[in-house]
């Protein structure tokens, strides 16, 4: 229970890799705001959280708008008085190859991903400064390093990975840690529903020769919004099997 107490806001945290981190903070012992574009998501995995025995506050929340980013850290400030850690895994992708990109397809992306991300990271930082201490995990992924196909989802991982070590520079003296982690080919219900042929393919280039599950990613998140992490600051790690290189 090292995070006994501690209050955490995991955006999009309903489903997929952003539940399994929620599940895995309220194991040990956080109280957990799940923060969804999706209510109902949100409740039913704050309802899950609650069957641990520990505390889950439902916030339907559009990052890339600052009125409903805003909004959910007033909630949490309402619900539980503070906050000690915000989780930015909230994200969306939108592929295809460059010369058929459009310009929805990619200003949606860059909104989503990175604009949002910025949102919750500046609001967050308001806070945690004053308070001083507090944890900033940015979920970046592999795909910053370039991937095809995928042109604004890699320019805004890309840009969330310049957005947390500058942001660690900046907190470093007011006791405030911000990392990034980058997920390799995680199994949520969204990968496991490819073709078999494109899973085996995806299982070639991992040198473990499985997919990490959410709780793999969350188990590092928990580490990092613990006391442990104090010392650790400003690093982007790579969670995915030895795939990211």
């Amino acid at each position: 229970m090292k995070l006994k107490d501690k209050v955490c806001i995991v955006t999009g945290g309903g489903r997929g890799l952003g539940k399994g981190i929620s599940l895995k903070l309220a194991e040990e012992g956080a109280k957990v705001v799940v923060a969804d574009i999706q209510l109902e998501i949100a409740q039913e995995t704050a309802k899950e959280i609650e069957q641990l025995g520990s505390e889950a506050l439902p916030v339907q929340v559009d990052i890339a708008n600052l009125g409903s980013v805003k909004a959910m850290f007033s909630a949490t400030l309402d619900k539980f008085g503070r906050y000690d850690a915000i989780i930015n895994n909230a994200g969306i992708n939108r592929d295809g190859m460059l010369h058929k990109m459009t310009d929805e397809m990619w200003d949606k992306v860059i909104a989503v991903d990175l604009t949002g991300t910025f949102y919750c990271v500046r609001e967050a930082t308001n806070y945690l400064r004053q308070q001083g201490s507090g944890s900033i995990v940015n979920i970046s992924s592999g795909s910053w390093l370039g991937n095809l196909g995928q042109a604004n989802y890699a320019a805004a991982k890309a840009g969330v990975v310049g957005l947390t070590k500058t942001a660690a520079r900046e907190l470093a003296r007011k006791g405030v840690t911000c990392n990034a982690i980058c997920p390799g080919f995680i199994e949520t219900d969204m990968t496991k529903s490819m073709p078999e042929e494109g899973w085996n393919r995806m299982m070639d280039k991992i040198p473990m020769g499985y997919a990490g599950k959410p709780k793999d990613v969350g188990n590092l998140v928990a580490f990092l919004v613990s006391d442990e992490a104090r010392y650790i600051t400003a690093e982007v790690i790579n969670v995915g099997g030895g795939m990211i290189v």
